[in-house]
C-alpha cells in the first residue's frame, strides 16, 4: 500500500490513478489517513464481499428463526399486528 499527502495527491492525480490499478493509495492529511484510492476492480470486489456477507448473515438469522418456529404465516401475522 502506498501513502501520499493530500497536497501531493492534488498535484499528481493522473499518476495516482495509474498507481491505484496495482495497489491501494492512502491519502493523508495532517498525519491522518483520510481516503483510500482503489481501482474500480478492487472496489467492485469489496462491494461483492459485503453483499455476500450480508446474505450469509440473513441466511443465519432466517435459519435461527425457523428453528424457533417462525414461519412465513407467523411473520405475516406479526407484521399485520404492527399496522
Amino acid at each position: 500500500m502506498r501513502y501520499i499527502s493530500a497536497t501531493e495527491a492534488k498535484q499528481r492525480l493522473a499518476a495516482l490513478l495509474d498507481a491505484a490499478q496495482s495497489e491501494p493509495v492512502v491519502i493523508r492529511r495532517q498525519k491522518r489517513d483520510v481516503a483510500v484510492l482503489l481501482s474500480a476492480r478492487d472496489y467492485e470486489r469489496l462491494r461483492a464481499l459485503n453483499v455476500e456477507e450480508f446474505e450469509r448473515f440473513c441466511d443465519r438469522i432466517g435459519e435461527r428463526a425457523a428453528a424457533r418456529g417462525l414461519t412465513e404465516n407467523t411473520l405475516a401475522d406479526l407484521l399485520a399486528d404492527e399496522g
